[in-house]
């Protein structure tokens, strides 16, 4: 089966290396410079019409190009295609597809809970946040019996759950580890345990983008609740020590 991928940035990347293994890849990017890249692979680079029309299509695009990208694909999907999104957020990209794919066409929201400075050599032990947003069931089970069989840990969920609990697993982290960045954390001779695994969070966030910081937080509506709650426990931490 062949799988369409719109967009060669680092977890468009990551997730072409493994469909490769199982499917036949091919790629649009609108950077064809990554051609050879991709071919080294051991995928193909094509046109986004011969991408659009396979039977999987994912896009891997930032958030805020998004809408702009379905409404431009959605004409040249196959009939029975499959649309499955990886943005970090699920509510906007759920909406955004249910409201301009075809009613043929199935659509499935899913949230890889790994990246490319997370993942190992293999997906084993790794967990994806799935929401089937208009999917006949039969072919959804297959899709996580596949999920299931390469060792991953299917997580069903609704998109609203999903983006109420990643505003503290993931965007909560983010706006630790950027804290850390601004101020210039870094390794010390004379540090403790607790603080070089805080270091840590800083390889979370230090290869992503502003633009996807940005886009997490503006597209998640529990977003701005979970930093005003961070700020205000905080606060409350430094008054107790200053009184």
């Amino acid at each position: 089966m062949k799988v369409g991928i719109i967009g060669f940035g680092r977890l468009g990347k990551l997730i072409s290396k493994y469909l490769e293994e199982d499917f036949t890849v091919e790629v649009y990017d609108i950077n064809e410079s990554v051609k050879t890249e991709v071919e080294a692979m051991g995928c193909h680079f094509k046109s986004l019409k011969e991408v659009a029309s396979n039977p999987i299509v994912i896009p891997f695009v930032p958030m805020n190009k998004f809408e702009s990208v379905i409404k431009e694909i959605a004409p040249m999907l196959s009939k029975d295609a499959l649309v499955a999104d990886v943005c970090s957020v699920k509510e906007m990209p759920v909406e955004v597809m249910k409201k301009y794919l075809p009613e043929s066409v199935s659509i499935l929201a899913i949230h890889p809970m790994f990246g490319p400075d997370s993942a190992g050599e293999t997906l084993f032990g790794t967990k994806i946040a799935v929401c089937p947003v208009r999917i006949e069931d039969k072919y959804y089970q297959k899709i996580c019996a596949f999920m299931r069989f390469h060792g991953i840990k299917v997580i069903e969920t609704t998109a609203a759950e999903h983006d109420k609990q990643i505003s503290h697993s993931l965007l909560l982290t983010h706006m630790i580890g950027r804290t850390l960045m601004d101020m210039d954390a870094k390794k010390l001779p004379i540090d403790t345990k607790g603080y070089r695994r805080l270091l840590k969070i800083l390889k979370t966030v230090e290869n992503d983008s502003w633009e996807l910081f940005a886009d997490m937080n503006e597209h998640n509506q529990y977003a701005k609740q979970t930093r005003e709650d961070f700020i205000e426990s905080f606060n409350k931490v430094v008054k107790r020590l200053e009184n």
